[in-house]
């Protein structure tokens, strides 16, 4: 029987280890509990956390205790790994209110009921550390010559590299010995960057505890074409529902690359590996719906199952999709049969008849609704061709809506390129 290590290796889960020996070892010989680390520099976490995420997900699935740690203390001072200038320097209160945020967002994907899954606060320890007892008991086991080595400093060293970030090195790897010596916790996952961190926790375990600790990197997450993972030309895919509405979350997932398909239903969903192995050999229609299981599951485990339906069914009509055959991912909860028309998820305008009497510029409602950035946007876009109004491409950037465009007297549907669509309603 696999085991969760086998399971995260499977579905591409692990970059690096400290020694992949020990790690089986540990996960053979009973429960394991592992912590990660969370960054509340805001009041979500974006697509980019979705990886480690999951990997604490999957750990709980297969009966292992996860601690999500939130770093209220650390974020006082600000990692500078992955960074080349120094972080801005959030008030107490700032951080304090991101990570309740964090909390209740990560309660979404992980169970913290009876104490399966851990939510603590580096907060609750750091900020009770005595300065001159932490240098002594702490402080001596770090060399400066090995810390100055890390990539995360040698990066920063280029451009001024300053006091209070150097000790960021010192407080992650004493997190890890507090929960260590707290929780029987030997096991430390996070990203790429955070590497050199986590063998400076293993190596002070191994010091002040005289006892192994391990270590497991995730890869950095790109698309095909080498984008960092959540980037748009809108900005970042927030994982809180007001900062990324469901259905631009679902739009994310579903216009992915093709050579992107296979990996992100590996990583991004749980539907086992066998039914997803059938990717690689689908093509055009069958492709196109294997996206849309990635999108419908990725949208159901960060918004709900409600929310992933009604994205799934305005996009089904708003591109006359077809829907999943029955036979293709048959775990998955996506629906299978044609989506009735259901446009509730699509982005909505309202605009007033009085408006309408004198004609409003397609151009200007373009901007204010957010569908293009602004108004010399939309006039580009529709200068080259890419604007359309119920199907009909818009010709010229004087051109006017007028409340004979609207279909049934209702509704007016935008599009934007091949994806992008909106609503224009009239106010009741």
């Amino acid at each position: 029987m696999k085991n969760a290590y086998d399971i995260l290796k499977e579905r591409g889960f692990i970059e690096q280890v400290t020694d992949e020996a020990l790690i089986k070892k540990l996960f053979t010989a009973g429960k394991v509990t592992c912590y990660i680390g969370f960054d509340p520099t805001a009041n979500s976490l974006h697509i980019g956390s979705l990886v480690p995420i999951m990997a604490l997900a999957h750990m709980q699935k297969n009966g292992h205790r996860p601690i999500a740690l939130v770093g209220g203390g650390t974020g006082l001072i600000g990692d500078p790994s992955g960074k080349t200038e120094m972080r801005q320097v959030l008030t107490r209160e700032q951080i304090d209110y991101n990570a309740q945020c964090l909390g209740k967002q990560l309660s979404q994907y992980l169970d913290f009921s009876d104490k399966k899954t851990l939510l603590l606060n580096n907060v609750d320890w750091l900020t009770k550390i005595n300065y001159i007892e932490f240098l002594r008991d702490v402080g001596r086991h770090f060399s400066v010559n090995r810390m100055l080595a890390a990539e995360s400093y040698k990066i920063r060293l280029e451009k001024g590299l300053n006091f209070i970030e150097f000790n960021y090195m010192v407080l992650q790897a004493y997190d890890f010995l507090h929960l260590f010596r707290n929780y029987g916790c030997a096991l430390q996952m996070g990203g790429n960057d955070q590497w050199g961190n986590m063998l400076a926790g293993t190596e002070l375990i191994r010091k002040v505890a005289g006892k192994d600790a391990h270590a497991v990197t995730f890869p950095l997450i790109t698309t095909s074409i080498g984008q960092k993972m959540g980037k748009t030309e809108k900005g970042t895919i927030w994982l809180d529902g007001n900062l990324t509405k469901p259905y631009e979350y679902y739009q994310y997932w579903v216009n992915c690359d093709d050579a992107d398909v296979e990996r992100f239903l590996k990583l991004f969903t749980f539907l086992p590996l066998e039914e997803i192995s059938v990717v690689k050999k689908l093509t055009d229609a069958q492709l196109n719906m294997a996206k849309a299981v990635l999108a419908f599951e990725a949208t159901r485990i960060t918004h709900g199952a409600q929310a992933a339906e009604a994205a799934w069914r305005a996009s089904m009509e708003a591109f006359h999709s077809r829907p999943v055959d029955s036979d293709l991912f048959p775990t998955s909860t996506i629906p299978r049969t044609a989506a009735d028309s259901d446009t509730s998820a699509i982005p909505r305008y309202a605009v007033s008849r009085k408006d309408l009497e004198a004609g409003i510029l397609i151009c200007s409602a373009c901007a204010k609704s957010g569908l293009t950035q602004s108004m010399s946007e939309a006039k580009r876009l529709i200068e080259q061709g890419g604007i359309y109004i119920n199907d009909r491409q818009a010709k010229s950037a004087d051109e006017k809506i007028i409340a004979a465009d609207f279909v049934g007297g209702k509704e007016l549907r935008v599009r934007k390129g091949k994806k992008k669509y909106l609503i224009i309603e009239i106010k009741k």
